[in-house]
């Protein structure tokens, strides 16, 4: 009734002021405006706009863009396949949910708006909105150092803060990871005492806290249990009374039981072959990274409580969406659970989420008061893509079209002055995470080569060099003590060494002395490394074994994620004492060598 009678009352105010005078009336997607009006009729004018507005934002979408917006998920849209479900929200209103494809397959369960969804990582921001609350309530403060909340985590000779969990700069080793190296297939019962234990048991850290940015489940896991301790509360029981509730968000909750029975929930796939698919196990009972269980009718509550709080203050999602900053004052997109940046110049606040056959993105443009949710039960569905095709459809682009800077290249400065000392420089060189790049002289002239491309670069002071394109990436080069040429990579963010090395391969004297069982005390498991003809294979009671290639003497790769690359570790007579594993999320993990030379 009420929108009938807005409906007439803006016919009839179109028609009076038709009558008037002439008018430009201009409508898009986001946009009413009024133009050519005279001054006396302005207070009609006003209210004029404010009904069409109202009116506008209640009609439902035209049938040319929903079926854009259908033809962007049609590829799943069918009773044989796993698929998606959206939210198209605009100021106070879902005014698009839709279900695409099959929420289970054995029962022939369709996908709809009301179809529960795991959400994997887009749960973080949950996790950092009850840390933001309960430091508004003065319960903490986000520069406490957590073992004031987790005396049971152990001393590792650094002040690791609430803050540094919560923008993934703490340097802790990531849970994930460190559950597959100690033989944890991720399709297991996982359970949050499984992981703290783990986490109790760390010995090292990745890198000094505030230094660098990588990216910790392991931190959330931690604010969990920080929000258990400062509350009294679970983090499931926090966020149900703290958030869920005043956002009258029903179907959504922290799944910390994999035991426990959720109606209208969707299953996990895998892609398998070219027309079938597989069951995608999860059996998560653990949260605060991941776990949190709901659709897209209540997750668009969440959205709106962005620009529109009910659960919390406005400052309260100030506080969420400030960036982090390193401790040289960089400052990093990710923020506070949630990653704050732009798009076509328009401030976003987005996540996406993959556990299992899960992938989640939820994307909010505040100030337009917009949103976009994808959340999809089949491992292989671009969830990030379909969000921004989603948003293309309603935002234009505000970014100022300012034409690339013209980089000018004096082939003068990249002249190498000494060039016979140089070209011992040039060559294949390693970092200890095992990124590889190469450098070449050609023409008098250095090159920088990786993943496909070549820079120039200009010579500087003596044996640096800088990125012709790029200059603010700096190369410095030297030789050690033990005659081996290494090089420091700086950037404005980040600094690394890379070592020169001669040969991919080794010899068989060399892989009889990589043989061995090697152990690691902080997770209690063991890898051994054995000969088989003229190659290296690791072994383990609980995976399949794996063939090794080697880069240099020291560096092996093998074909497991969770330890692709491996650093050997030598002792003052060269002898192979143990590995870390450096790789991804997980730096200088130490197994020690057992036993020698198995086969």
């Amino acid at each position: 009734m009420a929108f009938l009678l807005a409906k007439g009352i803006v016919h009839e105010f179109c028609t009076f002021i038709k009558s008037l005078y002439s008018s430009v009336l201009w409508l898009d997607e986001n946009k009413y405006r009024l133009m050519k009006f005279h001054v006396k009729h302005f207070p009609g004018l006003l209210l004029f706009t404010l009904l069409l507005s109202l009116y506008a934002e209640a009609q439902p979408l035209t049938d040319s863009l929903g079926k854009k917006i259908d033809g962007l998920f049609s590829y799943w849209n069918n009773a044989n396949s796993p698929g998606c479900a959206i939210g198209i929200f605009r100021t106070d209103s879902l005014i698009y949910a839709k279900g695409y494809g099959m929420a289970n397959l054995e029962y022939g369960i369709p996908i709809t708006e009301k179809t529960i969804f795991h959400m994997a990582s887009v749960s973080k921001q949950f996790t950092a909105y009850s840390i933001v609350l309960l430091a508004r309530k003065g319960k903490l403060k986000l520069d406490d150092d957590i073992h004031k909340w987790l005396p049971w985590f152990p001393d590792l000779h650094e002040k690791i803060t609430i803050l540094h969990l919560l923008n993934h700069t703490s340097g802790i080793r990531d849970q994930w990871q460190l559950l597959a190296i100690a033989g944890t297939r991720l399709d297991d019962v996982i359970t949050q005492e499984q992981i703290i234990k783990v986490l109790g048991k760390q010995q090292a850290l990745n890198f000094k806290p505030g230094e660098q940015y990588s990216y910790s489940n392991s931190g959330f896991t931690l604010l969990a249990e920080i929000v258990r301790s400062a509350s009294g509360r679970s983090l499931r029981q926090f966020t149900d009374s703290a958030i869920f509730k005043p956002l009258g968000m029903q179907d959504t909750h922290f799944h910390d039981d994999y035991t426990e029975i959720v109606k209208n929930r969707a299953y996990s796939y895998q892609r398998k072959g070219f027309s079938g698919f597989s069951n995608s196990i999860l059996s998560y009972s653990n949260a605060g990274a991941t776990s949190l269980f709901t659709n897209v009718n209540d997750m668009s509550k969440w959205v709106i409580n962005f620009y529109k709080p009910v659960a919390g203050t406005a400052a309260d999602i100030d506080q969420l969406v400030q960036k982090g900053k390193l401790n040289n004052g960089v400052e990093l997109s990710y923020a506070r659970g949630i990653v704050s940046d732009r798009y076509k110049g328009w401030k976003q606040y987005s996540h996406s989420g993959g556990d299992a056959g899960f992938r989640t993105y939820v994307s909010v443009f505040p100030d337009l008061k917009l949103g976009f949710i994808v959340f999809s039960n089949l491992g292989d569905i671009n969830v990030y893509e379909k969000t921004y095709q989603l948003a293309d459809l309603f935002i234009h682009d505000t970014t100022a079209k300012v034409p690339a800077p013209e980089i000018k290249i004096d082939s003068s400065r990249a002249l190498v002055k000494n060039g016979s000392e140089a070209k011992n420089f040039a060559g294949n060189y390693i970092s200890e995470d095992g990124t590889r790049f190469r450098f070449s002289m050609r023409n008098n002239k250095m090159y920088w080569e990786r993943y496909g491309t070549s820079d120039l670069l200009y010579s500087g002071a003596k044996d640096s060099f800088v990125v012709a394109k790029t200059p603010e990436v700096k190369f410095v080069f030297n030789t050690t003590a033990g005659k081996k040429v290494v090089v420091n990579e700086y950037w404005p963010d980040n600094t690394r060494q890379l070592e020169k090395y001669i040969s991919d391969s080794i010899g068989d004297e060399q892989r009889k002395q990589c043989a061995g069982v090697y152990y690691s005390p902080e997770l209690d498991c063991k890898y051994g490394i054995v000969v088989k003809g003229h190659e290296l294979v690791m072994t383990n009671s609980k995976y399949d074994d794996s063939p090794i290639k080697t880069t240099g003497p020291d560096h092996l790769f093998t074909d497991y994620w969770w330890m692709r690359h491996l650093l050997l570790i030598r002792d003052s007579q060269d002898k192979i004492t143990g590995f870390e594993v450096n790789d991804g999320r997980i730096m200088h993990l130490r197994f020690n060598k057992i036993q020698y030379g198995i086969r």
